[in-house]
């Protein structure tokens, strides 16, 4: 069990799940906690260049590469055939902070908040066939919901109903 308050944010590709996740992790430090994220990516991204050194080591064989500046460091794991790790290996690797907010994992327990946009209506509703989504967030009306729904726009309605969910309080400056 991670040892970091989590929800998610999941939805159907051009949901916006992006720009909520972004602005819900703005509102949350401006409101002065410490938040983390982890985004589910395609099976083949790459975060590193071609010809750059620490891709040269991972080319070469390195299982790990760790970059560190004076700024910021980075630990890329070449999974090498290995599984995909799950989401509770990756939350218990991450430092200690008030909320770490997960976009992606479709298929995870955690609570989450679905986004919708008409663009993506098309697509079927993910909410009726997981228990794990306790709200949704669009951009248009929907009829005959009984989740909570908030407008996709409205961060400061969706940050206090994930800090009232996970028991976030205004501690903080």
């Amino acid at each position: 069990m991670s040892k970091n308050r989590v929800f998610g944010v999941t939805g159907w590709k051009n949901s916006g799940k992006t720009l909520l996740v972004v602005r819900l992790v703005e509102e949350f430090t401006r409101r002065g906690f410490t938040v983390s994220t982890v985004k589910h990516a395609h099976h083949n991204f790459d975060i590193d260049k071609e010809g750059a050194d620490s891709y040269r080591h991972r080319q070469a064989g390195a299982g790990e590469v760790a970059l560190v500046s004076g700024r910021r460091w980075a630990l890329m794991h070449e999974l090498r055939g290995e599984d995909e790790p799950p989401l509770e290996a990756i939350l218990d690797r991450l430092a200690p902070c008030d909320l770490v907010i997960i976009e992606g994992y479709k298929r995870e327990g955690h609570p989450k908040i679905e986004a919708r946009r008409t663009d993506s209506a098309k697509s079927e509703p993910l909410a009726a066939t997981d228990p794990a989504i306790i709200a949704i967030a669009s951009d248009h009306a929907l009829a005959n919901e009984s989740l909570p729904v908030f407008d996709l726009n409205d961060i400061p309605a969706v940050a206090d109903f994930i800090a009232a969910h996970t028991g976030l309080k205004e501690t903080h400056g």
